[in-house]
């Protein structure tokens, strides 16, 4: 037999025969439980990265586990591979996206199954393959035939020099292109949005069905949501029919609005703007055009409005107040307006400052009541209503709602519960991703394609620039087509779809995967669904989540789905952390020094010879802070890797690379192998006779400890490192055992390959083979403890004398008060602090400790 772990040798292997056996194909078997064991599936970049495995080990420990505890399992795995990168590919180096992705995706799988996950390859989906964008497809005529689909203009990112369409990615932070280094306009254009707002209120109160979710992204996805009670008020515009509306959540202010504001680009700014502003409101408008959402919204920006000339009456007080626009309010938020109270809101309080307008208080502090009112900053809590007529004297909060059912009464607002969410624009101007199937006809309008003539395939012969329009727009063989109902020449959609969308249905198309009829199986998907487990990175708890819990809800409204929420269970892991060497006296990412480069006993700028600070910070290109996954599991095999991994943080915190802990977890592994291979030699020569030993017993209990321990480590919390400090403890206990010839010890050995499989799988299935089994370790049910093994026949008797521990003796476990007492007295700890001396009390705590308190 081979005394030494040769991981490289075994791990290719047992990989091997795991795929023979189909080991981790999902079981068809409905007698069995159901566990849906899933990560976040990745965009094929290429390569792997450590925050790649660090993802991946963990749901596979997960799936492993749940399948030793009988349960049917679905791990599978796929690719979120449209996107902007393959489409720059093709514009940098001729390569076409498709040819790229795939490319990658081939790398990516290799890589993948040389860490030996146990993912189900059959059930493997591509959102860019044909077979699966057609039901992307089928699903947005799903939408559209709901009214949860639908076109309107909306801004967009414009370069004027490349003459196409940005993503926000693609503008630096001074506003310009990337690629062109022009300044980028906002443009508007006819999109295509889903109407998640309808739902908006169903995705709130649903947070708490997911007891399983992080509270913090629970509370992340309720303020995007942002529901808000407020009130829905008109203020008329001053020789106009027209009126303003404004939604506000402090109705308590209204008798003191001293201005309203205008969105640049809201219809009603021509009308209100006075002969005399027209070129100023004008130029102001084309300026705040070309500004980014981020830039006009920036907390830090100074806001910059300028006066219409025109007026409008707040309907409260009768009074004609000014109307501004100002680059602040989005007319895509809310109403596009909002009224002005300085004296009660910070941002309203230094424009008002700014442009010289008027600032009345309305609401002062309780204790502040009969004080004359001096302004020098708003006051922004709650009080007591003043300068508001009939309100007077009232608290603020009070007031809120009399204020309300009064504009109600006479006819110019009303109560209104507001969300932060905005409908979800799905339109892209770009080739790489799902075309959207509708096609405009001069005559019908906008026509879906029929069913069966889906997918609307990407066409291939597409040239790359970065110029112009999308490429799929001018091509002409491909847009133009007769109309599906009335045979006219009609063009089709030019647009993409957000690759969001590919993301936000893939956990139900891995139930089903090769399905060739239907998007789905509904019986199949309601069987496997909800995912039980979700494991990703906190960077997706809004947008990911809420859009696959929105396209979930809607396919239950459509008859596809009974269940409401698609993750039961949502694991956020940390990142995964390198060295980081920086140069304080460098700005930006020139001061970022490659570890490679860097004498760690030493670290000095190889250009500059300052010295450099380190940190630990997220690995990453820019920092050059990365470990490469194949370079560690070259030199310690994939299952020390899994080890470290696990062993060095709690799942969901951030996690230092730390090289001589690898090498910690790799001797582990080789003490692991030592233990159980000595053994597998010798066992021919365990003994079964004779009465068991209080050696055997320690040990048996070390082992149903082990048992229990790790598998409440690995059960609700995943605390991976303390049930692998628990593997490390039995190890332990096994190696100093002086009954290596007793069937106890056996058990033992067995039981520790068994608890190390899901963590470790490779050396975890050699070591059981080599112990004579034919049987994957992998097959085997995960052992349930004895509790009458964890009880002691002794325990440490702790003896103190004033408070002060002294020592400890061994006792009976079963000893009462008085038998504990004897047991002290008469040991030589006691002798020696107590003799002599006057006992005046006697504490006994059971189990655990006796105090002698003397004279």
């Amino acid at each position: 037999m081979d005394s030494r772990y040769n991981p490289t040798e075994i791990e290719e292997k047992w990989q091997k025969t795991w795929n023979e056996l189909g080991l981790d194909k999902v079981s068809l078997d409905t007698n069995k439980p159901k566990y849906y064991a899933l990560s976040m599936f990745p965009y094929p970049s290429g390569s792997l990265h450590m925050g790649h495995v660090r993802n991946y080990t963990i749901t596979d420990v997960i799936a492993r586990l749940k399948r030793m505890q009988g349960y049917r399992v679905l791990h599978p795995m796929g690719w979120d591979a449209f996107g902007l990168p393959a489409e720059n590919a093709a514009i940098d180096r001729g390569v076409p996206p498709s040819e790229w992705t795939y490319q990658n995706i081939d790398q990516m799988r290799q890589q993948l199954q040389r860490l030996g996950l146990s993912v189900d390859w059959d059930c493997e989906v591509a959102t860019c393959s044909p077979d699966y964008y057609k039901w992307t497809q089928w699903i947005f005529l799903q939408f559209y035939q709901a009214g949860l689909a639908y076109q309107k203009e909306a801004a967009v990112n414009w370069d004027p020099i490349d003459q196409t369409v940005l993503a926000n990615e693609q503008v630096d932070n001074e506003g310009r292109s990337w690629r062109s280094g022009a300044k980028v306009e906002r443009k508007l254009l006819r999109q295509w949005f889903f109407k998640i707002t309808d739902y908006a209120e169903q995705l709130l109160n649903d947070l708490e069905k997911l007891p399983g979710w992080p509270e913090r992204v629970k509370l992340m996805q309720a303020n995007w949501i942002g529901k808000s009670t407020g009130a829905y008020l008109e203020f008329p515009i001053v020789d106009s029919s027209e009126k303003i509306a404004v939604y506000t959540t402090r109705p308590d202010t209204v008798y003191g609005v001293s201005y309203v504001v205008l969105a640049p680009e809201h219809p009603l700014t021509q009308l209100v703007t006075t002969p005399e502003q027209q070129a100023a409101v004008e130029a102001f408008v084309q300026e705040v055009t070309n500004q980014s959402e981020l830039e006009r919204t920036a907390e830090d920006q100074p806001k910059r409005g300028i006066p219409t000339g025109g007026k409008a009456i707040n309907p409260f007080t009768g009074e004609e107040i000014p109307i501004l626009i100002a680059d602040y309010v989005l007319y895509e938020y809310g109403t596009g307006a909002v009224m002005g109270v300085p004296a009660h809101d910070a941002r309203d309080f230094k424009f008002a400052k700014d442009q010289n307008l008027p600032i009345k208080v309305v609401i002062v502090g309780a204790d502040a009541a009969d004080e004359p009112i001096v302004i020098k900053e708003p006051y922004t809590e709650a009080g007591i209503i003043v300068n508001s007529d009939i309100f007077n004297g009232m608290a603020s909060e009070d007031a809120k709602k009399a204020i309300v059912e009064y504009a109600e009464k006479q006819g110019f607002g009303k109560e209104r519960v507001q969300y932060r969410l905005r409908d979800w624009l799905i339109s892209r101007q770009r080739y790489w991703g799902a075309p959207i199937p509708i096609i405009h006809c001069p005559n019908c309008g906008a026509v879906p394609v029929p069913d069966q003539d889906l997918p609307v395939k990407l066409p291939e012969n597409v040239e790359f620039t970065g110029r112009g329009g999308s490429p799929l727009a001018k091509l002409e063989s491909w847009v133009n087509v007769p109309c599906p109902n009335c045979g006219t020449p009609a063009k089709r959609e030019t647009d993409t779809m957000d690759t969001f969308i590919d993301s936000s249905w893939y956990f139900l198309r891995f139930t089903d995967a090769q399905n060739e009829q239907q998007v789905f199986d509904s019986t199949r998907v309601n069987d496997l669904m909800p995912v039980d487990q979700y494991v990703g990175g906190i960077e997706h708890a809004i947008l990911h989540l809420l859009y696959s819990r929105f396209f979930t809800k809607v396919l239950r409204d459509r008859g596809l789905l009974n269940f409401d929420e698609p993750f039961q269970r949502l694991l956020t892991q940390g990142m995964v952390q390198g060295l980081t060497y920086f140069n304080p006296n460098k700005g930006g990412k020139d001061k970022w020094v490659a570890s490679h480069l860097v004498d760690p006993n030493d670290p000095r700028d190889p250009q500059t010879g300052e010295p450099l600070q380190r940190i630990y910070a997220t690995m990453s290109k820019s920092k050059g802070n990365g470990v490469a996954p194949e370079d560690v599991i070259n030199k310690y095999g994939v299952d020390t890797a899994r080890m470290f991994i696990l062993f060095k943080a709690p799942p969901e915190k951030d996690l230092e690379w730390d090289e001589a802990d690898v090498e910690g977890q790799f001797r582990f592994l080789n003490r692991v192998w030592r233990l159980v291979t000595e053994f597998a030699e010798n066992q021919s020569s365990v003994t079964h006779a004779g009465q068991i030993t209080k050696t055997e017993k320690d040990l048996r209990r070390a082992i149903h400890t082990a048992i229990k321990e790790v598998s409440e480590d690995v059960e609700d919390e995943y605390q991976f490192n303390t049930a692998i400090s628990e593997l490390m403890k039995l190890s332990n206990a096994l190696t100093e055992a002086s009954c290596k010839d007793s069937p106890i010890y056996a058990e033992g050995i067995q039981t520790l390959v068994v608890l190390l499989a899901p963590f470790a799988p490779h050396i975890a299935d050699e070591l059981w083979h080599l112990l004579g089994n034919n049987s994957s370790v992998h097959t085997q049910t995960w052992p349930k403890y004895d509790s009458a093994a964890l009880v002691a026949d002794e325990i440490n008797l702790v003896i103190q004398i004033m408070g002060k521990t002294r020592g400890a003796i061994p006792v009976p476990a079963q000893a009462d008060k008085a038998e504990l007492e004897k047991y002290a007295r008469e040991s030589e700890i006691a002798k020696r602090y107590i003799e002599g001396k006057e006992i005046k009390k006697v504490i006994v705590v059971p189990g655990k400790l006796i105090n002698f308190v003397i004279g």
